[in-house]
């Protein structure tokens, strides 16, 4: 059985498709720069997997949440504030960049069950200020650094 650079089994199979969605499928590879179409189609596939994870909800996942909102309405920074806090277990960091016109774009890591992600996504995302909210999930996660079993040695 073939393997990759990793040295994973490779398995091969058989698309078809319409010649407007091949075309589509090289389009994508090509302006996204995957080395081949096997290696483009892969990563959709990842993507739909977390997407269909996500759904179901009790799949512990890591994510990002990408917010833009207006920092002049009045009481949104704490609103913000007090949902990271009540989660304060699942949103791990924040990051924030000032744009134009009192506008922010804060990027939040957070992890653990794909329904409380998104519970606090939506949370977020009806605050009064906010313009968009984005969420994007994966079921790979990142590695506790403090919990049972790990011990800190200075």
């Amino acid at each position: 059985m073939p393997r990759d650079e990793n040295g994973e089994s490779l398995r091969r199979v058989t698309v078809s498709m319409s010649e407007d969605t091949f075309q589509t499928l090289d389009r994508l590879v090509n302006d996204r720069g995957f080395d081949s179409r096997s290696q483009g189609i892969a990563e959709m596939i990842h993507s739909q997997a977390a997407e269909h994870l996500g759904k179901v909800g009790t799949e512990v996942m890591a994510a990002n949440l990408t917010l833009v909102y207006d920092e002049s309405k009045s009481s949104l920074l704490r609103d913000l504030s007090r949902i990271c806090r009540e989660h304060i277990a699942e949103v791990i960091s924040s990051q924030h960049v000032l744009l134009e016109d009192d506008h922010v774009m804060e990027v939040m890591l957070m992890q653990g069950p794909a329904k409380i992600l998104r519970e606090i996504a939506n949370e977020l995302a009806t605050c009064k200020g906010v313009k968009t909210a984005q969420l994007t999930l994966t079921p790979f996660l990142i590695p506790q650094v403090h919990g049972k079993g790990k011990t800190n040695e200075f």
